[in-house]
C-alpha cells in the first residue's frame, strides 16, 4: 500500500519554541463558536454571478501589503505559511519594517526543502477604501519560482476571519459588523503578464491574470470626425434568456453583439499597414513544424481612451454600460492591435518571430548602397509638368515597342527642355492582334 503524505510546512506563529508551545496550548482550548453580535459567512447563488462554470480556478485575489498593491496572491488554506516570494518582495520598500532569520524548512516547493529567507511581520488589506481591514500578519520570504507573487495561508485566513470558496471565486470576511466580500482576480483572459513595477503595484509573470496594456505603451482612440453628431439607437428588447447572458457576460451558444456601425461612419480611417494573409501562409511552406501565440482576447487588453468611452455605451435590462477596453466591430481597432504587436516585438522580429522565413542569398554591400543613394537622388529630383504658353512650340517624342506605346510633349526653356504631358499606353491582346 502506498502512503501519501501532506506538503506542508511549519512557523506559522514564529521559529522559537515558546510560539511552538503556545500553538500548542492554542490547539487544546475548546472552541465555544462566533460571538453573538457578529454576522454570519455565507455563500448564496447571488455570490455566482460573474463565475463562469464549470471551473477548477484557483482563488486569486488583490491585496495591500506594507502599501503596495499587489497582484496574483494565491488564497491556499492548506498552507501553514504565510508566504511571500523574493522576486515581489525585492521590489518593494520595506524600510521600517525588520526581516528576521529563520530555520525552520519548507515542504513542497519544486518538490524539495526549501529554507525561507527569513520571516518579516507586514501590514496586510484587503477589501476597498469604503470598506477594508487590515492585519499585522508575518510572511516567509521564498526565493523559489513561481506564478504567483504572495500565498495567503490559515495564519493570515485566521487574523482575517475569513472565509473562501474556490467554487464560488470570493473570499470574506468580517468588519466590523459588515461582511465584505472580495471576488477572485482570475478570469481566464490572459496569461502571460510582464515583469513590472508602475506606480507602486507589483507585477509578475502569472498563469491566468489580465492586467492590461497601460494606455501610455497603447491606447485606442476613435479620432471622432469634427461635426459629428451623436446618434441614439433605441433599446432593443431580449428574452430572459438572453438576458441572462448578458447580465453575465458569459461565452458559449450566445454572443452579444453592439451595433457600431453609425459610431463607425463617424471616424476617419487609419492606414496602418496590416500584414497580407495569404504571403504570410505562403512563406510557411516547407516548414514542418509551426509555434503559434495565444493571443486570447488580446484586444480586450488594450484600452479604451476615457474620452471615448462614452461613445461605446448601450443599454440592457440591467442598465446603461460603457466600453473601457478596445473590442472588435470598432473601425480602426485592427491598426491599432498591428501597431502595438510591432512594438511588442520590435526587438525579436527577425530574430525569434514577424519574418516566418529568412531571405535566400540576400546581402548588402558598397555597390547596393550607392545604387540606393543614387535612386533617392533621382526620386527627389523628378521633372514636374510645366505650363505651355500660347502660340509657344512644343515637341513631341514617340516610342513604339511591340507591346506599349508612349509619348511625352515638351517645351524648351533655354537649354532644358520642360515635360508638358505625356502618356504610356500597354496595348491589350486585340491591340496586338491589329495588322
Amino acid at each position: 500500500m502506498w502512503l501519501i503524505k501532506m506538503i506542508s510546512g511549519d512557523s506559522t506563529g514564529g521559529d522559537s519554541n515558546r510560539a511552538r508551545k503556545s500553538r500548542s496550548r492554542r490547539d487544546c482550548m475548546d472552541v465555544e463558536g462566533a460571538r453573538k453580535n457578529e454576522a454570519v459567512i455565507s455563500f448564496g447563488p447571488e455570490d455566482l454571478k460573474g463565475v463562469n462554470l464549470p471551473q477548477n480556478d484557483a482563488l486569486v485575489i488583490q491585496a495591500w501589503v506594507a502599501n503596495y498593491d499587489i497582484l496574483r496572491v494565491f488564497v491556499d488554506s492548506g498552507s501553514s505559511v504565510n508566504v511571500i516570494f523574493k522576486d515581489a518582495f525585492m521590489q518593494m520598500d520595506s524600510q521600517g519594517y525588520h526581516l528576521e532569520a529563520i530555520e525552520t524548512a519548507l515542504f513542497g516547493f519544486a518538490n524539495h526543502v526549501v529554507y525561507p529567507e527569513g520571516e518579516i511581520v507586514l501590514p496586510l488589506t484587503l477589501g476597498s477604501p469604503d470598506l477594508k481591514k487590515t492585519v499585522m500578519t508575518s510572511f516567509n520570504v521564498v526565493d523559489s519560482p513561481s506564478s504567483y507573487n504572495i500565498i495567503l495561508g490559515r495564519p493570515a485566513m485566521n487574523e482575517l476571519k475569513a472565509v473562501a470558496s474556490t467554487y464560488n471565486q470570493k473570499i470574506k470576511f468580517l468588519v466590523g459588523a459588515r461582511i465584505r466580500a472580495d471576488p477572485s482576480k482570475t478570469r481566464r483572459e490572459g496569461k502571460n503578464v510582464r515583469v513590472d513595477e508602475v506606480g507602486g503595484r507589483v507585477l509578475v509573470k502569472g498563469e491566468q491574470e489580465l492586467i492590461g496594456i497601460s494606455p501610455l505603451i497603447s491606447e485606442h482612440q476613435l479620432n471622432i470626425l469634427p461635426g459629428s453628431h451623436p446618434v441614439k439607437q433605441k433599446k432593443r428588447h431580449f428574452g430572459p434568456e438572453k438576458d441572462k447572458v448578458i447580465d453575465e457576460q458569459s461565452t458559449g451558444k450566445w454572443r452579444m453583439c453592439v451595433d457600431f456601425r453609425d459610431l463607425n461612419k463617424a471616424c476617419p480611417k487609419d492606414h496602418y499597414p496590416l500584414p497580407r494573409i495569404d504571403q504570410l501562409v505562403d512563406s510557411t511552406s516547407g516548414f514542418e513544424l509551426l509555434s503559434f501565440m495565444d493571443a486570447y482576447q488580446g484586444y480586450h487588453q488594450i484600452p479604451l481612451a476615457k474620452s471615448d468611452q462614452d461613445k461605446t455605451s448601450f443599454i440592457t435590462s440591467g442598465g446603461t454600460f460603457c466600453y473601457v477596453v478596445m473590442l472588435f466591430g470598432l473601425k480602426n481597432a485592427g491598426d491599432t492591435y498591428q501597431r502595438l504587436m510591432n512594438r511588442v516585438f520590435e526587438k525579436a522580429t527577425g530574430l525569434e518571430c514577424g519574418v516566418l522565413r529568412e531571405a535566400q542569398q540576400f546581402g548588402w554591400d558598397e555597390k547596393c548602397e550607392h545604387a540606393f543613394q543614387d535612386l533617392k537622388i533621382h526620386l527627389a529630383e523628378l521633372p514636374v509638368l510645366v505650363k505651355p504658353e500660347p502660340g509657344e512650340k512644343l515637341f513631341v517624342y514617340l516610342s513604339t515597342t511591340e507591346y506599349a506605346v508612349s509619348s511625352v510633349m515638351i517645351k524648351e526653356e533655354g537649354s532644358d527642355q520642360k515635360p508638358v504631358y505625356y502618356v504610356s499606353h500597354a496595348l491589350r491582346v486585340p491591340e496586338l492582334q491589329v495588322q
